[in-house]
């Protein structure tokens, strides 16, 4: 005798984005139901998986990281480059920790600069993140989504404060706009209305709820993304009917349980170690419905893909 598992109907639906521009262009969100709901709904768009990349030469990574992509950390080019053809990245993220004023605080000109030589070189979409410093990524930001005019990058942190500016930015020079709130389902919702009201498109917009590493956090996204995903989908919440954004590896990789050496603490050897806390974060963060996963070992972006493939297919 055959079980009949009991299903529910959903009234709303994530949008569908599409990311990049070109034969690598790829889109996400679409579900009909929640993650992984197969028998409940439609995914028509499996969640992707990009790396992590520097504008600088990276200080105090784990060394397991620093031994994976070796001396191409110091190219920002070459580095995106290995990202995708050795790795198979489905988007790059720069991050623009050079700009930083609180690390070395180059220039607008510098970050356009860099931006440039990465796009050059990756026939993948590409993500151009800030300091989340809110006058140096109202500057910056503004000149590379200038620079980058139709590229259609994706370009965040987009916050409350400079979401005028940058905001504006995404929409002349046809941009996507990452909305980042800290870990507030009210917060990212109000976000995407000022937005919209400022004129920025639906299509032209994804969440960064802003997440936690396993152990720093996790737990706190989880329930903000579950909620965001209930509020989409049961209750047509439509301000919140936008793929989720997730930018992990940098919380993991920061952690001291990431770069403590071999069997500290009794926390056994340093590699799989990293990689096992930055895999466990993707799987949560799927679970939760995250659609775009920017990790930083391509290890762990290999296990949390290979996941994500099987639970679609099941």
């Amino acid at each position: 005798m055959g079980i009949d598992i009991p299903k529910r109907s959903y009234s709303g639906a994530i949008r569908t984005i599409t990311v990049g521009k070109g034969e690598k262009s790829f889109a996400v969100g679409g579900e009909t139901a929640y993650p992984f709901y197969t028998f409940e709904g439609e995914f028509p768009n499996a969640p992707r998986f990009g790396l992590n990349i520097l504008d600088i030469e990276p200080e105090g990574w784990a060394e397991s990281l620093l031994e994976v992509y070796g001396d191409v950390v110091k190219d920002p080019a070459a580095w995106a480059k290995k990202c995708v053809d050795d790795f198979g990245a489905d988007i790059i993220q720069i991050s623009l920790q050079g700009t930083d004023p609180n690390d070395k605080n180059l220039s607008a000109e510098h970050a356009v600069e860099v931006v440039k030589a990465v796009a050059a070189a990756i026939d993948v979409p590409l993500s151009v993140w800030g300091t989340a410093n809110i006058e140096k990524d109202t500057e910056v930001l503004r000149a590379v989504a200038e620079a980058m005019d139709g590229k259609r990058l994706c370009i965040g942190p987009v916050q409350e404060a400079n979401h005028r500016q940058i905001g504006a930015a995404a929409l002349a020079y046809k941009h996507i706009a990452v909305a980042s709130s800290p870990i507030d389902i009210n917060l990212a919702k109000q976000l995407n209305v000022l937005l919209g009201n400022l004129g920025v498109t639906d299509e032209n917009i994804l969440i960064d709820p802003t997440v936690g590493g396993l152990g720093y956090g996790l737990e706190y996204s989880y329930s903000v993304m579950e909620r965001a995903r209930m509020a989409a989908l049961s209750q047509q919440d439509d301000r919140l009917q936008f793929p989720l954004y997730c930018n992990l590896g940098v919380e993991v990789w920061k952690t001291k349980e990431s770069k403590l050496p071999d069997h500290e603490n009794n926390l056994g050897e340093a590699k799989p170690r990293g990689i096992l806390m930055e895999a466990v974060t993707a799987t949560s963060l799927l679970a939760a419905g995250g659609d775009i996963m920017i990790m930083r070992h391509p290890e762990a972006m290999k296990l949390a893909k290979q996941l994500s493939k099987e639970m679609l297919a099941s």
